[in-house]
């Protein structure tokens, strides 16, 4: 349920509220206004802290809180108040249709409650009454300070649930963190504390305000006297103290960051009218769904709160093929560390920022030859990304391997995209769990598998709660298994969601080429018609390798010269060709190096031949390569434990 908020003078609110998939909205407005639409006045300027009830008059604001599943039908009542007669109103009703996708933005109210009957309830608003009761205040006071904000809706709880309706008020308290989280604004009302009584107010003592301080991206704190005491952000330090949460997570850091019983302590203490409403009061903070069964006591309601918590810490567990963050930090570490002016040439690319500035354009597609850093330029990419975008957008990302079978199919793509979007948006979580609370792991690996993460990935991208994402994927031509599944898949989804950017990299192949075409809002960097950024990226790199080589081998500057010369000439613009060759250098002895430098032709291919023909030149070689690759015969020779079987 939503209030529509406004200009005080005359003071215009809207109410809606969620009742058997229908959501209400009732509005108070002047007939008085006396202004042409679209123009507002304000008499006297506001500032932040200063008397937040100046009197303003204007054309007025909404301001809402909407949260249903499909469409909603909301039912507007509107009634009109002038500022010097409160009891003079007229009655007039529309019906309007909001789709859930366009929930406009709105502001919400965090408070303690009054006593009983002194908090403006749901049924007040459906028969005009309740601006007698203590209540009215904090709701005149939040459509104020979201019209100040400019924000058009605005939500109270006390009014906007109707807690006569047992199945609405279930889905509301499952749904509030939600909608804290989503919130533009969150105005916490303290109604007993003046200035100097912040760290004594009662608001840090309640249940239902610890998911208040959490959820939403901000919280501004007000007195008694609606005066501005600072913010969440602001009053950082001191709201550490008092409740004890680090203060990353309250800059905005995901929960998930903290361990269960980490975030369990943080309620330590804090009391709620109900007994099971202190585990109630969790389930949002837990990332899990609870059905309110009062009676059941404060042990039961826990019980189940926890059982929860461990059926999600399966499914997360199950789900994970890999963790693509370990992934990135090993092939990092491999290929000798990350250079950053080795990959930063994209982030001024015409093509790289206008898949990032463009809401319309939502796929990349990275394309180059081997050994040109595709890769590391990826690693790069999600490193910016990780230090860029918002707090509350999410990033996941894959490494596929054609080696590693567990990071080498279709399904394990999609189970490690998975993991990273549940692990930092644990409600997503509810998509997977439909079908692995009756299928467990074996959701993830029998033949169906493709089939049901497919249908769950799909789910989650519609999810109306999906923050904006970016999804990264390495070497798909590394896939080995159901590659031409995976190109369809993200060919299609690519263009399901306005708030999904993807980033997928491949070399040059035709068949990825032709399956990715299909996709609409696409577009393509290849590194060979960048050539010149690579190389500049490729002489950086070179340098670096350069360095760190002669330190460790202690090269004098003659001879660190002449090997620097001889990389920057035949490196052919290829990160692999330094890395590979650096790497044996390594084994080579200073007062040798020179001599042995001319061994190493330029270009890949070339340098792979070398490396084959000294593995058959080894005094081991004929263990590992046979003549005749067909053979069983060689390869029962070799191996003691054949002969034996087949005796």
């Amino acid at each position: 349920m939503l209030w529509r908020a406004a200009a005080l003078q005359p003071f215009t609110l809207t109410c809606f509220s969620l009742a058997g998939g229908a959501l209400h909205a009732w509005s108070h407005a002047s007939p008085r206004l006396g202004l042409q639409p679209g123009r507002f006045t304000k008499p006297r300027t506001q500032q932040r802290g200063s008397d937040l009830s100046a009197q303003h008059s204007g054309t007025l604001l909404d301001s809402s809180y909407v949260l249903a599943d499909a469409h909603v039908r909301l039912t507007h009542r509107m009634r009109s108040i002038s500022q010097q007669r409160e009891n003079n109103y007229r009655v007039a009703a529309t019906i309007h249709n909001f789709d859930n996708g366009n929930i406009p933005p709105y502001a919400i109210l965090s408070h303690t409650l009054e006593a009983d009957g002194d908090e403006v309830t749901f049924a007040d608003l459906q028969i005009g009454d309740g601006r007698g009761k203590p209540g009215y205040k904090k709701i005149l006071f939040c459509g104020r300070q979201a019209r100040y904000d400019g924000l058009q809706y605005f939500w109270v709880n006390t009014c906007c649930i109707n807690k006569k309706d047992k199945a609405e008020l279930a889905f509301a308290i499952r749904s509030m963190f939600c909608w804290y989280r989503n919130a533009a604004g969150c105005y916490a009302y303290l109604s007993d504390v003046w200035e100097p009584a912040f760290r004594s107010s009662r608001w840090f003592t309640r249940g239902w305000t610890l998911q208040e301080l959490l959820a939403p991206a901000t919280v501004e704190f007000f007195s008694q006297e609606e005066e501005s005491l600072g913010s969440k952000t602001s009053l950082q330090a001191m709201i550490r103290e008092i409740t004890s949460i680090p203060s990353e997570v309250l800059r905005g850091a995901p929960l998930s960051k903290c361990s269960v019983n980490e975030r369990l302590r943080w309620a330590e203490g804090r009391m709620t009218g109900r007994d099971e409403d202190r585990a109630y009061c969790l389930q949002g903070i837990l990332d899990v769904e609870l059905a309110q069964v009062y009676g059941e006591g404060e042990a039961g309601a826990f019980k189940r709160l926890m059982d929860e918590v461990h059926k999600l810490e399966r499914c997360t567990q199950d789900i994970r093929p890999t963790d693509p963050r370990d992934d990135k930090k090993r092939i990092e570490d491999t290929k000798g560390g990350l250079l950053a002016e080795s990959y930063r040439w994209i982030l001024n690319n015409t093509t790289f920022k206008q898949w990032h500035d463009d809401q319309h354009s939502r796929l990349l597609w990275v394309k180059g030859d081997p050994g040109k850093g595709k890769t590391m330029l990826l690693c790069g990419v999600i490193n910016e990304l990780q230090s860029s975008i918002p707090q509350t957008a999410l990033l996941s990302y894959f490494f596929c391997q054609a080696t590693d079978s567990r990071i080498n199919s279709a399904t394990a793509v999609l189970r490690g995209l998975l993991y990273m979007l549940v692990h930092q948006q644990p409600s997503l979580a509810s998509h997977v769990r439909k079908k692995h609370n009756h299928a467990g792991k074996s959701l993830f690996e029998d033949a169906n598998a493709w089939v049901a993460l497919t249908e769950i990935f799909a789910d989650v991208l519609r999810d109306t709660s999906l923050s904006a994402t970016y999804l990264i994927i390495n070497a798909l031509d590394e896939c080995a298994t159901d590659l031409p599944k995976l190109l369809s898949f993200i060919a299609k989804q690519s263009s399901a969601s306005s708030r999904v950017k993807w980033v997928v990299s491949s070399r040059n192949w035709p068949d990825i080429e032709e399956e990715l075409e299909q996709a609409e809002h696409k577009t393509r960097l290849s590194l060979e018609l960048n050539a010149e950024s690579v190389a500049a990226a490729v002489k950086i790199f070179v340098k670096q390798k350069m360095h760190e080589l002669a330190q460790e081998k202690r090269y004098t500057p003659e001879v660190e010269d002449k090997v620097l010369q001889y990389l920057t000439s035949n490196a052919n613009d290829t990160f692999l060709w330094v890395a590979l060759v650096c790497q044996d250098l390594k084994a080579i002895p200073k007062w040798d190096v020179l001599e042995k430098l001319a061994q190493f032709p330029p270009g890949l291919e070339s340098l792979y031949m070398r490396m084959l023909q000294q593995i058959r030149k080894s005094s081991s070689a004929g263990r590992y390569l046979a003549d005749d690759p067909e053979s069983v015969q060689e390869i029962i020779g070799f191996c003691g434990s054949f002969q034996e079987d087949s005796s």
